[in-house]
């Protein structure tokens, strides 16, 4: 069976859209309609016409793109493609942080649950996340859940950043230090990256980031200091170029928890269903559209 024709046949027959996240797997990507960052992703969510969006992507990706379209099926081909950042934050340590800081604004990454988006004024990605702190009136923020995107932001902003919770992190970027990475190219940085790397970094940017500055750059290599796959997507787009992952073993495991076959079983089985609680919906909603409408 040639998995890849038999995705195509079902996308017509169910009327179905595949977003592909950056990190997905390059088999993956390249049976995807549409591939990008958080950000294009959550974009690209409200303007589909489609009866099923098929999300590669972990959980809190698919929770965005079920909150964003209530009136489309969305399906995750894995149950345990997770993101392991999220877990660090709770709605509890989000209202006792209000508590201890009141009057501060609540400025959530995507990369969160939707219970905890629920809570935020604003929610934002790794692109937008200067725009969207300095949108806001408030002069005190609580930025959750990476803190390493946190100390990006303060460093870029006047506003008072307090990490929600201290030490909420990515697993694969915290692994990504001068120490264990190649630096013979231009070297180009996720800011999910710790502080020690983005100083090391000639350009510091999101995936969607990275793919507009090589599109502007003459440079002929690149050290890519992100989720490994993002040189897959990297190929694609400038294949005279060359990319190399700064660590090869920067490994999403939930992102990887996707393939070519179990997109396949999701769109015949119809499974796995996002579904989000309609409350924790429309109030999450209310933070995901504020994002899009300040970028």
């Amino acid at each position: 069976m040639n998995l890849a024709e038999e995705i195509k046949k079902l996308k017509k027959e169910m009327n179905a859209v595949i977003l592909a996240h950056n990190y997905q797997r390059g088999e993956v990507q390249r049976i995807a309609d549409f591939t990008g960052d958080s950000l294009q992703l959550a974009r690209k969510a409200t303007e589909i016409d489609a009866d099923y969006i098929v999300f590669a992507g972990v959980d809190f990706m698919a929770e965005t793109a079920a909150v964003l379209n209530p009136d489309k099926t969305v399906l995750i081909p894995s149950q345990v493609a997770s993101c392991e950042m999220a877990i660090f934050l709770t709605p509890e340590m989000i209202e006792e942080a209000r508590k201890k800081y009141p009057g501060a604004a609540v400025v959530l990454y995507v990369n969160s649950t939707a219970a905890c988006k629920a809570m935020a004024d604003i929610t934002c990605t790794s692109a937008n996340a200067v725009r969207v702190v300095e949108s806001l009136n408030e002069d005190t923020v609580l930025f959750g859940p990476d803190s390493n995107l946190a100390q990006y932001v303060a460093k870029r902003t006047a506003k008072k950043i307090i990490p929600l919770p201290p030490n909420g992190h990515c697993y694969v970027h915290t692994n990504l230090m001068p120490e264990n990475v190649r630096h013979d190219g231009v070297l180009l940085v996720h800011p999910e990256c710790p502080m020690e790397m983005q100083n090391e970094a000639d350009v510091i940017a999101s995936t969607g980031g990275m793919i507009r500055y090589v599109a502007k750059s003459d440079a002929k290599r690149f050290v890519v200091a992100t989720e490994r796959d993002m040189v897959e997507r990297l190929k694609m787009e400038f294949p005279e170029r060359e990319f190399v992952p700064a660590w090869p073993d920067a490994i999403c495991l939930g992102m990887k928890q996707i393939t070519l076959r179990k997109v396949y079983e999701s769109m015949k089985e119809k499974k796995y269903v996002v579904k989000v609680n309609d409350e924790i919906a429309s109030k999450a909603k209310k933070a995901i559209e504020r994002m899009l409408e300040v970028s």
